[in-house]
């Protein structure tokens, strides 16, 4: 047996050849094993990667990376990392990156000509004992809209689950997902089979030139706080495609569908919606389906003289192709859109990143901001193709449209695990704060998403009276932000709470969520900085309704929080001084 062992911090990654000469790797967080022995390798239709394979050289070189994005946890990023490359006769290598509060790797097939491969068998095995927080995806089809399972990783069900996928191994926790699709191969997924979570690709196979290159195979690891804070996704992403970013403005935006969906058909409405956006100090409105190209323009220029940019919806199929790029996407931007709303994406297969790398250069060349809706998540993209502001690819507030006689779809619980999970992926767009939604949250809850959920464009869904008899809720909403410089987690777990701390300049922002009966919570002001704070506190109060307070604050003090029946809170703190 050969053995190669890698360390960084408190990473360990042990890569060795069993008996069969078949690659294995095992992942180590201080001292504990997170991820026991599993499999490595390739199948191809030229040759079988995952045995009888020969060592011939292995190199180390240094990452170091320090590069911004427009969205996300934070804007300003550091990557640290050790990348060990194994190389392999028969023209494989394997690259393992320890660093960054991680352990990725990804393979590399260097043969001449294109590459074809069968089969991946990346795998995983965990502790059947690990709590494990899951998303099915049995549809097989790219459904991210699923609720997710909290079980064990061995009473897990024997389906397919999308990523990310959550693990917690003693004191460890272990985040498995991947980075750095392109089209250059397709999005996986993981199938349980009792034992092992393996990777599964949705094509019979993946084609592409030599060297072919897979995404990297990310494994976040730490506390619950590393993994919450983790920016490893992005980091592991190829650097930025946009020379030019001044015209990349993210921002909230109203959007009258979720309330009114034949609004979108109504020009007159639609100026309504566009008042509406301006009243409350947001940069955009999106127009959903139905909107008419007779009135289009007009209603952008309006839109223009309110200080509020349009966002236009599209099916993804009437701008798949290279023509429909030149005239469609460029006829919308010579209106003056701000950006497109892409549906209907539905596929993790490798044509359709094919067509994401198209339309994410295409609407780059253009100027046009891009949201995708009815697909994927993100790999990182929001680093590459920094117009990108988010994607939906979440069971979000479309299914909690309110109907007579209908019953709450989600329980606290589905709001926590995104937090931990999907989220964490990158940008989501779950359009929240919907506060007439069927709901199981407390209002002030459902107002915390704003702060608990990042998105580059966050569509506040409900409607303008909605908003209007509350006022408290239209006070935070008219000034919060949707990117960040830093984001903390304060407290939490993932079928409980969460509290979430970010930073937009000099002012914080709280945003907390719980499960479950009445408490009161103690925060603690530690993450400030020196000086007397404003805090602007929304909490919950009888009757489903949020009282505002004001409380001055300091770093070494805190304050007692009660919070109602699966209820929440949410902090705006200013320095006074």
């Amino acid at each position: 047996m050969t053995e190669w062992t890698m360390r960084e911090d408190d990473l360990e990654a042990v890569v060795r050849l069993d008996a069969a000469s078949r690659p294995m790797i095992e992942v180590r967080h201080a001292g504990v094993t997170v991820i026991r022995p599993s499999r490595l390798g390739l199948r191809t239709a030229h040759a079988d990667l995952t045995r009888d394979l020969h060592a011939s050289g292995l190199s180390v070189r240094r990452v170091e990376e320090d590069y911004t994005t427009l969205t996300g946890k934070r804007r300003e990023h550091s990557y640290r990392a050790t990348e060990w490359t194994l190389a392999f006769s028969e023209g494989l290598e394997l690259q393992v990156r320890i660093g960054g509060g991680g352990v990725a790797y990804r393979y590399r097939v260097t043969w001449s000509g294109p590459v074809t491969v069968c089969e991946e068998v990346s795998e995983y095995v965990l502790d059947p004992g690990a709590r494990a927080v899951l998303l099915p995806y049995e549809n097989g089809r790219c459904d991210y809209e699923e609720i997710h399972h909290h079980t064990t990783a061995g009473l897990a069900e024997p389906i397919l689950y999308g990523y990310p996928s959550l693990f917690q191994v003693g004191e460890s926790w272990v985040l498995l997902t991947e980075s750095g699709l392109d089209s250059g191969y397709a999005g996986s997924r993981l199938a349980f089979n009792g034992r092992e979570f393996q990777l599964d690709l949705p094509d019979p196979y993946v084609v592409a030139a030599s060297p072919l290159v897979t995404p990297w195979r990310t494994m976040v690891i730490g506390s619950l706080a590393d993994v919450v804070e983790s920016d490893l996704v992005t980091s592991l992403a190829p650097p930025s495609r946009v020379a030019d970013t001044s015209w990349i403005r993210p921002g909230a935006a109203a959007w009258s569908w979720w309330s009114d969906g034949p609004s979108c058909r109504d020009l007159e409405a639609q100026r309504g919606w566009v008042d509406f956006a301006a009243e409350m100090g947001w940069p955009y409105l999106l127009v959903d389906a139905g909107w008419n190209k007779e009135w289009m323009p007009e209603l952008i220029a309006y839109a223009a003289s309110r200080n509020v940019g349009i966002w236009l919806w599209s099916h993804w199929q009437h701008v798949d192709t290279e023509l429909e790029h030149r005239e469609k996407l460029a006829l919308w931007k010579s209106w003056g859109a701000a950006g497109v709303k892409i549906d209907f994406t539905e596929s993790d297969g490798q044509d359709r990143m094919r067509w994401f790398d198209s339309i994410l250069a295409a609407t780059a060349r253009l100027e046009l901001m891009v949201v995708f809706h009815g697909g994927t998540i993100p790999r990182g993209t929001e680093r590459t193709w920094p117009h990108f502001m988010t994607a939906e690819a979440v069971k979000g507030a479309e299914w909690i449209k309110p109907k007579p006689g209908k019953e709450p779809l989600y329980q606290p619980s589905h709001y926590l695990s995104l937090a931990f999970t999907r989220n964490v992926q990158g940008p989501m767009d779950f359009t929240p704060c919907t506060f007439t939604a069927v709901r199981s949250i407390s209002a002030a809850f459902e107002l915390a998403l704003s702060v608990i959920f990042e998105s580059g464009v966050q569509h506040f869904a409900d409607g303008m009276d909605a908003y209007r008899s509350r006022p408290e809720a239209r006070r935070l909403l008219a000034e919060v932000p949707v990117a960040w410089d830093e984001t903390l987690m304060l407290s939490g777990d993932p079928a409980d709470h969460i509290v979430l701390a970010r930073r937009d300049g000099s002012d914080w922002y709280v945003g907390a969520g719980f499960s479950g009966e009445p408490r009161t919570f103690t925060l603690s002001f530690d993450f400030l900085r020196e000086g007397e704070w404003r805090a602007e506190l929304y909490r919950d109060a009888p009757g489903d309704r949020i009282v505002h307070e004001v409380v001055t604050v300091g770093p070494a003090g805190k304050l007692a929080v009660p919070v109602g029946h699966n209820g929440g809170f949410t902090l705006h703190l200013r320095r006074t001084s």
